[in-house]
């Protein structure tokens, strides 16, 4: 689908008139997508599928795979045959793969900078309308875990859930209570429960209903520390998750808190694209 509107947007009324005009139908070439920048490659099969969207008559043979780190200059696929095919298909290759392999790219520096502290990182629903699935692929290409793919998949009780129970007189554990009671009685199937706190007195008041995961929302590193002891003491089997003024500058003593994971949306909303182009090679 969303090749499908790439190619769309790009062709428009279905004839590149610049190429039709320029380039013979008869006219052949071999071009190389290269990696103008070092980088994480993410979207490489995407190519060959553009090219079938569009008809175009090439063949495509991909020289790395996706979740490989790579030099600048280094080829990551070639595209022979129709010379005025690849020239219709340029920029919308060019869009998926360096998109994608920004993320992987931005996702790979976060999960280096944690390397040893037993910390995993994670994305957050914080994507580009319509692209989720694929950016979230591009993060696990750059060595990153998925927050849930959407609200059918997990709870998250939000501060603003929160808010909104607190009119009703719910306390934190009663609406996760509440949570888990809709979930049963509708025989919901969820990948986990986790509520959103901002203070070590609502982690204490959540820790005694045992939510999968408590996430605990832009608490400073001291916090942090206290958090996991507090976890640790009440209920051991919560998984503690950080999140909020996370950078890569930051990660990296919020890691050494001892939270179990941290989930940053840069890695999807402010992922700079790879700068990669199309060489040709006759």
């Amino acid at each position: 689908m969303l090749i499908r509107r790439a190619a769309a947007e790009d062709v428009g009324d279905g004839c590149d008139w610049t190429t039709t005009a320029l380039v013979p139908p008869e006219s052949a070439g071999h071009v190389a997508i290269v990696a103008r920048s070092a980088g994480v490659v993410a979207g490489l099969p995407v190519v060959p599928l553009v090219m079938s969207e569009l008809g175009a008559a090439v063949e495509v043979e991909l020289e790395v795979s996706d979740g490989n780190a790579v030099d600048a200059g280094q080829t990551l696929a070639t595209i022979s045959g129709s010379a005025a095919d690849i020239l219709t298909a340029e920029r919308i290759v060019l869009n998926f793969v360096g998109r994608l392999s920004g993320i992987a790219t931005l996702t790979r520096r976060y999960v280096d900078a944690v390397v040893g502290t037993g910390t995993t990182l994670y994305d957050t629903r914080k994507t580009t309308p319509g692209w989720r699935l694929l950016e979230k692929y591009a993060v696990r290409c750059g060595g990153g875990f998925n927050h849930r793919l959407g609200l059918d998949r997990a709870v998250m009780i939000k501060d603003n859930h929160v808010a909104l129970a607190d009119r009703e007189g719910l306390t934190l554990p009663q609406a996760i209570e509440r949570v888990r009671s809709m979930l049963v009685n509708r025989q919901a199937s969820v990948e986990a429960i986790e509520v959103e706190v901002d203070t070590l007195a609502q982690l204490e008041a959540v820790l005694s209903v045992e939510p999968d995961i408590v996430l605990l929302d832009n608490m400073p590193t001291e916090a942090l520390v206290q958090a996991v002891e507090l976890r640790n003491q009440l209920a051991p089997v919560v998984i503690l998750e950080a999140s909020g003024g996370v950078n890569l500058e930051t990660i990296r003593s919020i890691a050494q808190t001892g939270v179990d994971r941290v989930s940053v949306g840069a890695v999807t909303h402010s992922a700079p694209a790879l700068d990669v182009g199309l060489d040709w090679r006759d």
